[in-house]
């Protein structure tokens, strides 16, 4: 699925290029009209004069494209939208772009289509975009928009030579959740994972590791699912939990799957086992019980995202490592462990 079409004027300040489209001409030829060009028909004069006034393009948007020569357009590839962090980073990036007179054009790719980032990094670039920025990238992507021929964005943690980095701290938040089991008395921590190839997941599954093994705890098999409620309904049905009393759940919509899943089984959360999940969904405050996650702040995570992009437009190089702290919040879906874990496996 893809939609690389121009945002609205009600979503984003419009561009150059959308006075372009609106007219039926070049980006070039509204450049003569704005630049007073002798050699323009009026019938063009007027259809993009016209443009400019249905648009609300103003004249600092103007003057502003054409003394930069540039396009004031930012692409943006987004994997998996409809998931809520991939869907919150492009909003927040859309947002700090409007703040700073840029739009963003959206690209979007879905598991099955093969080819997808390839195909989005062609089409945004020939768009005439200042600089791309990829969502909620998976490793498998990350060779194709290396070589893009814009400066280039990726929102992941781990920094790379490449590319401008920037990202919530996925390692800080996935800690802070463990930390928050171990300190309640948990011994044996369970943890349903997102895809590994998505580079966030894997992040919060080397923490939770990390945080078990600092401890000396154990680490059990890894339970993986796919970010959807179903999938944490399933293992909430059938994961064989022994001795576990609690589990890490890689986002916010596995683990109300997984609450559901428990409750067919007779089981209680927290009574019987404690839940954690990774998010902060609007939502997650009502489940029952209201869920114990990570929250992250992506407002500010869309700042650093077009701070940076800025920095790349210009030619600049930053040097500066920063990470968005994540928040965890503390709800009653995590108590201190039963003194039995009174677990039964589903036949």
């Amino acid at each position: 699925m893809t939609n690389a079409s121009a945002p609205s004027g009600d979503s984003a300040r419009p561009s150059i290029y959308d006075v372009a489209d609106r007219a039926g001409v070049s980006h070039m030829t509204v450049s003569r009209v704005l630049n007073g060009h002798p050699n323009i028909r009026e019938s063009t004069r007027d259809r993009v004069m016209d443009a400019i006034e249905q648009l609300n393009f103003t004249r600092s948007s103007i003057a502003r494209a054409l003394a930069t020569r540039k396009s004031m357009r930012i692409g943006a590839i987004v994997d998996n939208p409809e998931q809520f962090g991939p869907n919150s980073i492009l909003r927040a990036v859309e947002t700090a772009a409007r703040a700073e007179g840029y739009a963003v054009s959206a690209f979007s790719v879905g598991d099955a289509e093969a080819g997808g980032i390839d195909a989005g990094v062609l089409e945004l670039v020939t768009q005439g975009i200042d600089a791309l920025c990829v969502i909620a990238p998976r490793a498998s992507s990350l060779d194709v928009v290396r070589h893009a021929t814009v400066p280039t964005l990726v929102v992941k943690e781990e920094p790379d030579a490449r590319m401008h980095t920037v990202a919530v701290d996925q390692r800080a938040g996935a800690t802070a959740a463990v930390r928050h089991l171990i300190d309640l008395g948990h011994r044996v921590i369970l943890h349903i994972a997102g895809p590994q190839d998505w580079l966030d997941a894997k992040a919060r599954t080397e923490a939770w590791r990390s945080c078990l093994e600092a401890d000396g705890l154990p680490v059990r098999d890894l339970a993986v699912g796919d970010w959807s409620s179903d999938s944490g309904y399933e293992f909430g049905r059938t994961l064989e939990l022994g001795d576990a009393t609690a589990v890490f759940v890689a986002n916010d919509q596995m683990a109300l799957g997984f609450i559901h899943g428990l409750a067919e089984r007779g089981l209680r959360v927290p009574e019987d086992i404690s839940v954690v999940g990774f998010d902060d969904l609007p939502d997650a405050r009502h489940y029952l019980p209201p869920l114990t996650t990570v929250r992250q702040d992506f407002a500010a995570l869309g700042r650093l995202v077009m701070r940076e992009l800025l920095i790349a437009i210009d030619g600049g190089e930053s040097d500066l490592r920063e990470l968005i702290q994540p928040e965890l919040m503390v709800r009653a879906s995590s108590s201190p462990p039963p003194a039995r874990a009174p677990f039964r496996m589903v036949d």
